[in-house]
């Protein structure tokens, strides 16, 4: 398991952007798989993005407003987060898997990260 803190959360209005960052400890982020999921309250879990040594997918709800980015000097990643919705709205989960590549169990997860966006 790498320890993974979150952070970048807030409250903000539909349209506007925020930047989420994900950093894990006595890991490189260029030997993992990391990604981003959110849980809505009384909803399960979903991804949103991921990345890896190959790049980047996206989920379709947020393909074309998210991107999903990491920075090797500071060894973070993070989710930029454009043209938000209300149904963004959500608990932000940075997770990660040892390989470097996006296969098999994310079994590495932050505490989460508040995101509200209102109309």
């Amino acid at each position: 398991q790498v320890p993974l803190v979150e952070s970048g959360g807030g409250v903000g209005q539909a349209g506007g952007s925020l930047t989420l960052s994900c950093e894990p400890s006595g890991v490189a982020v260029s030997s993992l798989c990391m990604a981003w999921f959110r849980q809505a309250p009384g909803k399960e879990r979903e991804g949103a993005a991921t990345i890896d040594v190959i790049g980047t997918e996206y989920q379709d709800y947020v393909k074309g407003r998210f991107t999903i980015s990491r920075d090797n000097a500071k060894n973070t990643v993070y989710l930029k987060m454009n043209n938000r919705k209300s149904e963004d709205t959500a608990v932000y989960y940075c997770a990660a898997q040892r390989g470097g590549f996006c296969q098999g169990r994310f079994d590495s997860w932050g505490r989460g990260t508040q995101v509200t966006v209102s109309s």
